[in-house]
């Protein structure tokens, strides 16, 4: 047993003296330790415990890695770090032990305690952030320096991510100043977005361009994923949901690149500029939208993997000078943006890659390329306004030199034409001296013709009623044919007339309500009571009220009933009016029946008043039913 503790002892001593321990003086108050200058053991099978990493037989296991790089990191494996400390009571000063990077998942640390044991205080962005030793964004863990021996701290750190072991040894003095100063310039870094996205919302109300709301959405997006990077989004947007840390870089970076396609798309006009170039962005748009869901839903680990927006940022930097270099004017400013933007991004990744040392410069390398990228862009955009503007202007002053040269031109073909309407007025008043002696002749030529006119139409108005009296000298006398009726009643509009004369040439009586106001009814001829709303129609209560046969057709074989014209066949007046044999002999019908009823009341229809068979009785059945006799082939009038 005794030799067992002599090893032990001397295997702790000789770890003691190969990992020197931190001194604490109170002249220095701080002290970086960078990944590469701690002692660590990696765990890949996750399943050491802290029993047998504390035991001093497990302590020669713990080695620096002093040609270790960032892209060296293994996600998901347990880094065990281990530092001494040497703790001096007589200091002055408050110490802490502080983690930098915020993205860490699991940091384990066990704090040694004066009676040997050790404390376990869990750290990470998977705790809530209200369980925080301090309310800031990196992990501290405060230092207690009562007793003069040299401590070891272990620190278990996983992540599934790459994370940065880097462990900051500083007083409480240095810690204060220096977060400080980082959340004044985490201020004036967000600030910045802040002023400039509120600019061009204002701009936006005042131009009303898209590609502005658009730019806003990309400096909204960058924000937040700075947010996410830098630990400022757990601690005031999210601090009570850390399962979403996992997610936000990737989820705000994804916003970032779809963003800066959309408004490159739309700032650099390719579907009119470079239409090969508008066909391609909308496939990368497409494709990185696809690549964000599967990692978001089938493997989040896509999320992290920030080399795959190389791709986009390089098309949208070769877009930005092919069109640069086109003539495209506002992209200059533009390409400059994402020149600084690839800067900062070349300038982090050397970090990343252990090329440059770190430093502050160089870590917060992505935000200062963010600032001034948004600048730039913000110039861009201002830029294309007065280049616009400029443009404008010039095609206005274009336009004015060409109104004036206009009007200069104007002026002097007005002068020639003014010449020319003088020379042209002389002519046409010798003319017009002429054409008035023309026109007194004329019109001297014209009364007489005048004159002549009215005789003739005189003698013609005479001649005229002379025919048609002697046509109704013969109506009366004797049977007209049917092209002689037709002088009289040639169309259905003239027998119409008749009939408007002889049923309404006294006045309106409604054959309802007996009222004697009316007004137009829907059918030409028709009219309507104004009380009760009855229309009768103009063949209403005539022997044509539901006639197939055109009117005046009807007309004339009503005359011939009346007349009685002897040697007239129904099958002549059925081919002299072009209508059926049958159907002439109901109308026929109709009309004899029409003569009997008069006859029985004593009044027999003369051949001077054979207008008496129109007007029928309201309740006469033979306008409800037509007759549906067959006539007799050789049946004569």
């Amino acid at each position: 047993m005794k030799i067992s503790a002599l090893l032990l002892g001397l295997l702790l001593t000789i770890s003691v003296q190969a990992q020197q321990p931190v001194e604490v003086d109170d002249r220095i108050e701080e002290r970086n330790f960078m990944p590469y200058e701690l002692m660590y053991y990696k765990d890949l099978t996750n399943a050491v415990t802290f029993e047998q990493i504390s035991s001093p037989a497990f302590s020669t296991k713990f080695q620096q890695h002093t040609d270790y790089r960032n892209k060296d990191f293994v996600p998901n494996a347990s880094y065990w770090v281990r530092l001494p400390i040497r703790h001096v009571s007589q200091t002055q000063k408050a110490w802490l032990l502080e983690f930098y990077d915020q993205t860490i998942d699991h940091i384990d640390a066990y704090v040694p305690q004066a009676n040997g044991t050790y404390q376990l205080v869990k750290l990470g962005d998977e705790q809530p952030f209200s369980q925080r030793l301090f309310r800031h964004k990196n992990f501290e863990l405060m230092l207690n320096m009562k007793s003069d021996t040299v401590m070891f701290y272990y620190f278990k750190v996983q992540s599934h991510d790459f994370a940065d072991i880097r462990i900051a040894f500083r007083s409480t003095n240095r810690f204060i100043y220096y977060s400080l100063n980082e959340y004044f310039l985490f201020g004036t870094f967000y600030g910045m977005i802040l002023i400039i996205a509120l600019y061009n919302f204002l701009t936006f109300l005042a131009i009303r361009e898209i590609k502005y709301i658009y730019y806003i959405f990309y400096i909204i997006s960058v924000a937040l994923y700075a947010m996410s990077l830098d630990g400022i989004g757990f601690q005031y947007l999210w601090p009570d949901q850390p399962e979403y840390n996992a997610y936000a870089t990737g989820i705000t970076l994804y916003m970032v690149i779809l963003w800066s396609l959309i408004f490159t798309r739309r700032f650099l006009s390719l579907p009119a500029n470079g239409p090969t170039l508008n066909t391609i962005f909308k496939w990368a748009i497409a494709i990185r939208t696809a690549i964000f869901l599967v990692a978001l839903f089938f493997a989040p680990a896509i999320l992290s993997q920030r080399i795959i927006e190389i791709a986009p940022l390089s098309l949208i930097f070769y877009s930005a000078i092919h069109v640069w270099r086109n003539g495209y004017r506002p992209a200059r400013f533009f390409v400059i943006a994402y020149g600084v933007l690839f800067a900062g991004f070349f300038l982090r990744a050397m970090v990343y890659f252990n090329f440059l040392p770190f430093t502050i410069l160089s870590h917060y390398s992505l935000h200062l390329s963010f600032v001034l990228e948004m600048l730039f862009l913000t110039l861009a955009l201002g830029d294309r306004i007065r280049i616009l503007k400029d443009n404008r202007d010039r095609a206005l002053r274009k336009i004015i030199r060409q109104h004036e040269a206009n009007m200069q031109l104007k002026d002097k073909v007005n002068r020639e034409l003014e010449q020319r309407v003088k020379e042209r007025t002389l002519e046409l008043d010798a003319k017009n001296l002429a054409l008035e002696e023309s026109n007194l002749k004329l019109v001297k030529q014209a009364t007489e013709i005048n004159q002549i006119n009215s005789l003739l139409d005189l003698d013609n108005w005479k001649l005229k009623n002379r025919v048609k009296e002697v046509l109704e000298e013969r109506l009366l006398e004797k049977a007209m044919d049917y092209d002689e009726f037709k002088t009289l009643y040639p169309d259905a509009l003239s027998c119409y007339r008749f009939l408007e004369e002889l049923k309404w040439s006294d006045d309106f009586h409604c054959r309802k309500c007996h009222n004697e106001k009316y007004f137009e009814g829907a059918i030409k001829f028709s009219r309507r009571c104004t009380k009760c709303g009855y229309n009768e129609s103009i063949t209403a209560y005539t022997i044509f009220h539901g006639i197939k046969i055109p009117v005046e057709k009807a007309f004339f074989i009503a005359y011939l009933t009346v007349v009685g014209k002897k040697g007239i066949t129904l099958e002549n007046i059925s081919k002299q009016l072009e209508i059926r044999l049958n159907t002439v002999w109901s109308f026929k019908k109709r009309v004899v029946d029409r003569i009997e009823e008069l006859q029985k009341v004593g009044k027999r229809p003369t051949v001077s008043r054979w207008q008496d068979v129109i007007l029928v009785a309201m309740e006469d059945p033979e306008l409800k039913k037509p007759a549906n006799s067959t006539p007799k082939k050789l049946l004569k009038v």
